[in-house]
């Protein structure tokens, strides 16, 4: 809970506030009894022996009290509710903001290891949790403290065995609590994990609904999801049976108590140790004290209930971020980028890539090729920093890659994928998604060099046609384009594609193929990068690097590679390439 106090701490003075207003609300709320009392013990009780005139004027004096009191209670009760929302949703965009933010600095590693959606799942329900746990703590359990300390007092006066009757209660009441909370907060953890679970492999399988549906596998992934929910299910229902016992076990408590009360009460009436007056406004007191105390089974439910949601949230704010340099170096206009005796690893066991080598330079278009396994991938997510060397190092103009201020390098990048990773919405949103301050007129140059204005015909919307979640509405080819259009959208000065036509058919890899020829043409001091299985789409590049198991076997242009006759020989002539003579 540390966290959440945290937040709270910085709203200290809307707190206070509310706090105020929650006392005030309260005590006026307990005058009530007292103008009762009064009426009861000065006129009801002794209405025969006063005049007409003073008994109506001071009765309606009392009513007239009354009617104040709840115009002030009802006022303060007012700007408390608008006090403890301003608190909640304050507490609650910062939670998430912060969260958001420390999640974009992790290390990539840590998002390959968990789904989408859970971590989104972890902090939406720390974040209601910890609204509803501030709601209360102040509508029910502060509101109730400042009641229970009121009568109290008002108790040992009217009579010392009054107020201990209603002091037992409270140990009584926050020993079972306690108890049963414990139990709680075991089952809520559990259950906050497997819902987070339940939102990853849901979201998992509505994104790949087309090949779910293609493949008939409905039913095979309803009851697939429906035993996770099951399992969530049986969970909540384990806690619910807690809750309740936890309730129905101070409820009686309370009753037990509170006849107890009645008991005391009338017979202190009976002995003239009480009057009528203070006997009713103790009695109006036991439900202003019980019935909130019965409502602290909810409580100390919610609070369980936000411990474990925290502690869960909390667990990945404790993850390292990303590390950064003390004093980190923009590199500036990328020209020259190094890569000197570069080895990783994803375990200390198998390296990805060993004691690689190469130079690139503004200007030159280079490839990487090699088997699937190779280590292609990898040695992408080393040259943008999403990994970092195990050994080696990587330059950057020069600067070393343990200096290098990441985030400036990679607003340099232009980078499409084998996955087009779009975004529902429509295109602008999408190109605009890399560089936000650009205008239609940049949108629309950056569309015409990807060859991809096509994609406005489709309508009369022109930048503002939906292509759907991922851009489910777009063939491959479009989506490609539309990708490299937004990557350009940038003016990168380093661009990267990553198999970028390996999913698609001949006609469109071969169209794709001529639009990244166009692009090295018109932006002759950009470095480009091609990664590529299929070899025809990168024969023109100005230096091909050969990878196999991680380390770099060859390396020159097509003609020279074909004529060692070595690795890149064998796949060219796999996939259908002329044979050397």
């Amino acid at each position: 809970m540390e966290l959440l106090f945290r937040y709270i701490k910085e709203q200290k003075s809307v707190l206070f506030g509310a706090l105020a207003l929650a006392a005030v609300n309260q005590i006026f709320s307990l005058l009530d009894p007292q103008i009762f009392r009064l009426i009861i013990d000065d006129y009801a009780t002794k209405a025969l022996e006063l005049e007409k005139s003073y008994f109506i004027r001071g009765v309606l004096t009392l009513l007239f009290g009354a009617m104040g009191v709840a115009f002030v209670s009802r006022v303060a009760k007012n700007f408390q509710d608008y006090y403890v929302n301003v608190i909640t949703q304050r507490v609650g965009a910062k939670m998430y903001a912060e969260s958001v933010n420390h999640s974009f600095s992790l290390p990539y590693f840590t998002f390959e290891d968990q789904r989408s959606g859970e971590l989104l799942q972890k902090l939406q329900k720390a974040r209601s949790d910890s609204q509803s746990f501030i709601t209360l703590v102040i509508n029910i359990g502060f509101f109730s403290l400042v009641g229970i300390i009121f009568v109290l007092a008002y108790a040992f006066v009217v009579h010392w065995l009054v107020g201990i009757t209603y002091f037992l209660v409270i140990p009584v009441l926050g020993g079972m609590a306690y108890v049963i909370g414990r139990r709680i907060k075991a089952a809520q953890k559990r259950i906050v994990t497997e819902t987070a679970g339940l939102a990853g492999s849901t979201t998992e399988t509505l994104r790949n609904v087309e090949l779910v549906k293609s493949l008939g596998l409905e039913n095979q992934e309803t009851k697939r999801l429906n035993e996770v929910n099951e399992l969530i299910l049986d969970l909540e229902l384990q806690k619910v049976k807690m809750v309740r016992k936890l309730t129905f076990t101070q409820g009686t408590m309370v009753n037990a108590l509170r006849s107890l009360l009645m008991f005391i009460m009338l017979y202190l009436l009976f002995a003239g140790e009480m009057s009528l007056g203070e006997f009713f406004s103790l009695l109006f007191y036991s439900f202003f004290i019980f019935n909130p105390l019965a409502e602290f089974g909810n409580l100390s439910s919610v609070y369980q209930e936000a411990n474990a949601s925290l502690e869960v949230l909390e667990e990945v704010l404790r993850m390292p971020p990303e590390p950064k340099p003390m004093h980190a170096s923009d590199p500036g206009p990328l020209r020259k980028i190094e890569f000197k005796n570069v080895s990783f690893s994803y375990s200390n066991i198998v390296s990805a890539v060993r004691h690689v080598r190469f130079l690139l330079r503004g200007g030159e278009t280079v490839a990487f090729v090699g088997p699937s396994g190779s280590g292609k991938t990898t040695l992408v997510k080393l040259l943008v920093g999403l990994y970092r060397p195990k050994s080696g190092d990587i330059f950057i103009n020069g600067v070393s890659g343990k200096n290098l201020d990441y985030e400036a390098f990679r607003k340099r990048i232009g980078y499409v994928s084998q996955e087009t990773q779009l975004f529902a919405g429509t295109i602008r949103e999408n190109l605009l998604f890399v560089n936000p301050g650009a205008s239609d007129e940049d949108c629309m140059r950056a569309l015409e060099l990807a060859s991809a204005t096509p994609i406005l015909a489709r309508g009369n919307a022109g930048l503002e046609t939906k292509i759907g979640e991922g851009g489910i509405k777009l063939s491959g080819g479009e989506r490609q384009r539309l990708a490299i259009a937004r990557a350009l959208l940038r003016d990168p000065d380093l661009i990267i594609f990553d198999e970028a036509t390996s999913s698609l058919d001949s006609i469109s890899e071969k169209a794709i193929t001529q639009t990244i020829r166009e692009i090295e043409r018109v932006r002759p001091s950009v470095i480009t990068v091609l990664v590529a299985h299929r070899l025809s789409t990168i024969a023109h590049a100005d230096i091909i690097y050969v990878l196999e198991k991680g380390k770099v076997v060859e390396e020159g242009s097509h003609r020279s590679l074909l004529r060692k006759r070595g690795l890149y020989a064998a796949l060219w002539r796999e996939q259908g390439g002329m044979r050397l003579k």
